[in-house]
């Protein structure tokens, strides 16, 4: 009796003015009755009322392609084995139908672009042509993506979602060079229409429109993916097009007792991916289907590294609480430089400093095992500041995103679940916040912060810095209690994460960077010509030594430097040599291959010659040919450094005496295997150049 009353009640419902959250209250996921399905469909795609259309047909088949529209209809009715009767009542229907579409949309009809078969499960309905001409048509525009076409965005976003969810299997089928329009195209088009049975695609329709989530589709698409993963890799030795083959075939397996799981595990997928995407894709690949480049949305999905998560989302995540388990939690990483850290940060974001993984790789290593031990601290301690979803986030500036990119890219690389990219990085979040930035970031100083320096004039940034941010009647609500969640979030996990990470450049314990509190990387300075300390060379310790030398980010003197790399070129006209022939020279003393490091963490493969009296570099350009980028007389090097983490990354300081003291004026970073044993030479030829006399 119980499982009759809620059909009662939906008979009711349908003969009031009930709508699709009505029907999705009501069903709750069963299928529904034959006679029940035609009215709960209307009311889902909301064309209950709406006017015949096919009424301003002319019933004229003039159309250019009419005779292959003809032609496709007639082979696939021939296939759906129904008597001559019924084959020639859908035929007609199905040329009618979709000859008034074109029409109407001003559309092309092509073959394979799955409007036929979409079509077929509505004829099953046996309804009016107008009704079934109103559903096809609300179905097009709000169900199938535009674009559906090779190498369309719409294979763009499900690509990302594959990666997201499975980054194995994404990176298996991409190195196939098997992308989604190869395999899923159908899938999109038709709803699985062609894939599928059709009691499986009733079925499978009658959950979706109650959904009234368009987005499904790509879930549903994922779920076959991934209930086939383990076939699916076990298939690499394969051919491309027998993986192609079984990929687009894989929906064909589902029968109609399979589909309540089917959708109910497509929603979960749903619930665990961030869902900005949906919003920020939404106007682009959904809508009324017009003519072919009018109306369209741009959606520039092609070249993204991963899944995109808009400041919104990640602004409203970290400030409410989130009852479901399993719905998405961010853990921020901030991934810009340590300068631009300390000027502004959320309290609870993680800092990686993406320089190290160029500058320094095995504190990079370290920094990394860091994150993951205070992720999983955060997660256990059921922080709300902490989740298993990692979003990476950039200074939305090209010049340092280029290595938050390599960043990403480095866990993605490791098959690493989850990872995501704030968009727009954090010029998003200053925007976002704007007034109240000062409220809701931690340590924020606009005479430091890129984005004041750049769009506020200075006298307005000395006046902010001069005084405290404080919380005033103007502040709205919003902001006011993300402020204060933030800060009640910061203080959960501050005690927790205390002594997770050591920054790896620093031998003290107490230099941590933490989700939440304000210990952060210290920052070391590049010796600068106001700094005079040192001493030439004669009758001082030896001229190589080891140092705790930092990454110089004085924005000033890095600019300085980077300038110098263009005076030290010019002056040799950076010859090009054929290499195997320049190191025979006689006046070559040694030669060290090595990768010459560059400010903004480059490395070029290189060799490093040493001569009587010269420092040279030449970076190789293959073929045998190489470039002569330094030429450095051995007398103007007045240092020479090496980390202490990192012996064979050396640093050679070049300058002059001025008085008793010493003038810095430029230097060049080398990763030399062989790093001893080239400074100890180095050092040799140096004291010999500036004693004037011959070594024996």
């Amino acid at each position: 009796m119980d499982d009759k009353l809620w059909v009662i009640e939906l008979e009711s419902a349908l003969l009031d003015d009930c709508n699709v959250n009505d029907i999705y209250s009501i069903c709750q996921g069963k299928s529904l009755p034959e006679a029940l399905r035609p009215d709960v469909w209307e009311v889902c795609l909301d064309v209950r009322n709406k006017n015949d259309q096919m009424c301003l047909f002319n019933e004229i088949y003039d159309l250019p392609f009419q005779n292959k529209l003809r032609e496709d209809c007639q082979t696939v009715v021939e296939r759906i084995g129904n008597d001559d009767e019924d084959k020639v009542s859908v035929l007609s229907d199905l040329e009618s139908i979709l000859t008034f579409y074109c029409k109407n949309r001003n559309l092309q009809y092509e073959s394979d672009n799955g409007w036929i078969e979409l079509l077929l499960p509505l004829l099953a309905l046996k309804l009016k042509r107008s009704d079934t001409y109103n559903l096809f048509e609300s179905i097009r525009d709000t169900y199938v993506p535009k674009g559906c076409k090779p190498k369309g965005n719409v294979f763009h976003v499900f690509r990302l979602l594959i990666l997201y969810h499975d980054p194995e299997l994404c990176t298996m089928l991409d190195t196939k060079k098997i992308s989604p329009d190869l395999y899923s195209q159908q899938w999109f088009q038709c709803l699985f229409a062609s894939s599928c049975s059709l009691s499986v695609i009733l079925a499978m329709w009658d959950l979706y429109f109650q959904h009234a989530d368009p987005f499904l589709v790509f879930f549903l698409g994922l779920i076959i993916l991934i209930n086939g993963r383990d076939q699916i890799l076990n298939m690499k030795n394969s051919s491309k097009q027998e993986i192609i083959h079984f990929l687009t075939n894989m929906p064909c397996a589902l029968e109609t007792d399979d589909v309540v799981d089917f959708c109910s595990l497509a929603q979960y997928y749903s619930i665990k991916t961030p869902s900005s995407f949906k919003t920020d894709f939404l106007k682009a690949l959904y809508g009324k289907q017009s003519e072919k480049g009018v109306n369209e949305e741009p959606c520039s999905v092609s070249q993204a590294l991963c899944l995109p998560v808009s400041v919104y989302e990640l602004v409203e995540n970290t400030s409410l609480e989130i009852c479901s388990a399993d719905a998405v939690r961010f853990f921020l990483v901030d991934c810009r430089p340590a300068d631009q850290y300390n000027a502004g940060h959320l309290s609870t974001a993680f800092h990686l400093d993406c320089n190290l993984m160029l500058q320094e790789p095995v504190a990079f290593v370290t920094a990394v095992q860091g994150l993951l031990t205070a992720q999983r601290h955060a997660i256990e301690a059921n922080s709300s500041a902490g989740g298993e979803h990692l979003c990476f986030m950039g200074s939305g500036r090209m010049e340092e995103d280029q290595y938050t990119h390599m960043v990403v890219a480095s866990f993605l690389q490791k098959n690493t679940q989850y990872v995501s990219l704030l968009t727009g990085g954090y010029g998003s979040i200053h925007n976002y916040f704007g007034d109240h930035i000062g409220d809701c970031l931690e340590e924020h100083d606009p005479k430091m912060c890129l984005i004041c320096f750049k769009n506020q004039p200075k006298e307005k940034i000395a006046q902010q810095s001069n005084k405290r941010p404080t919380k005033t009647g103007t502040t709205t609500d919003l902001f006011a209690k993300f402020s204060s969640v933030m800060k009640l979030k910061s203080a959960e996990v501050k005690d927790k994460l205390m002594d997770i990470i050591v920054n790896p450049s620093n031998n003290t314990a107490n230099a941590s960077t933490m989700v939440g509190n304000s210990h952060q990387y210290t920052q070391d300075r590049h010796v600068s010509a106001s700094e005079r300390n040192g001493k030439r060379y004669r009758n001082v310790a030896p001229v190589f030594s080891i140092d705790d030398e930092g990454d110089y980010s004085d924005p000033l003197e890095s600019k300085t430097l980077l300038n110098d790399d263009k005076n030290k070129m010019s002056g040799d006209d950076q010859e090009v040599v054929t290499l195997n022939n320049y190191l025979k020279s006689p006046d070559i003393i040694n030669a060290f291959k090595c990768q010459e490091v560059h400010m903004n963490g480059y490395m070029y493969d290189s060799h490093l010659i040493i001569t009587p009296s010269h420092l040279l570099v030449l970076r190789e350009l293959g073929r045998g040919q190489a470039q002569i980028m330094v030429r450095r007389p051995l007398a103007s090097i007045v240092k020479i450094t090496a980390k202490k983490r990192h012996r064979d990354l050396i640093t050679f300081k070049y300058g002059f005496p001025e008085g008793d003291n010493l003038l810095i004026t430029d230097m060049d970073r080398f990763l030399i295997p062989n790093a001893s044993e080239a400074t100890a030479m180095v050092s040799k030829y140096i004291v010999q150049t500036l004693d004037g006399s011959k070594l024996t």
